[in-house]
């Protein structure tokens, strides 16, 4: 197919997340809300994270060969970045975060309230 003159190419974009995967945040707003778990999976092009044991969902799986049955397979499903927050697990509080440097002079993650460094 042949472009047209002064056509953009479209490349995929990738928003800028304040969360990273393995982080643990706690979810404010949503079905889900006041949830705490741990991200497995975080995708930027789409500004969403996968979180453990949030937004299960239920999906019927058809038998793909013959002979094979049909099952009932549970997933978590992603939610949108902006409905999570940074999770304190020693403090029990949800806070946002503040970029900082170490005594090395590396860029670290610390959480706002309670001053604890993320990044390790």
């Amino acid at each position: 197919m042949a472009k047209r003159k002064g056509a953009k190419e479209n490349k995929p974009t990738r928003h800028r997340m304040h969360v990273k995967t393995g982080d643990t945040v706690q979810v404010i707003s949503g079905a889900d809300k006041g949830k705490i778990g741990e991200i497995v999976r975080a995708i930027p092009e789409k500004s969403q994270v996968i979180i453990k044991g949030v937004n299960v969902k239920t999906k019927h799986v058809k038998p793909k060969e013959e002979g094979e049955s049909g099952r009932i397979v549970t997933l978590e499903f992603p939610i949108h970045s902006s409905n999570v927050m940074h999770y304190s697990t020693k403090q029990n509080v949800a806070s946002r975060i503040a970029y900082t440097f170490n005594k090395e002079g590396k860029k670290v993650r610390m959480l706002k309230k309670t001053g604890e460094i993320i990044d390790k």
